[in-house]
């Protein structure tokens, strides 16, 4: 499961590992708050689910609203 976010292409479409850390754990955290899974929770931790929401592309940087620089890619 931890080694999907290794893949190259995750981290590039995120913007780097830091920004793909970052919204794994802004994530995390509003499922631990009660937000709801964006894929199949079955037996995943919120962990788990909030870095299959990332690599599935359920989730990402809204870049125009967050005023965060875009990755050129």
């Amino acid at each position: 499961m931890l080694d999907a976010i290794k893949d190259e292409d995750v981290i590039n479409r995120i913007g780097g590992r830091f920004k793909l850390t970052a919204l794994i754990q802004k994530r995390w955290r509003d499922l631990m708050f009660g937000a709801r899974p964006l894929v199949e929770p079955a037996k995943l931790t919120p962990l788990e689910i909030a870095v299959q929401e990332v690599v599935q592309g359920k989730i990402g940087i809204d870049y125009e609203k967050s005023k965060i620089e875009k990755p050129s890619n």
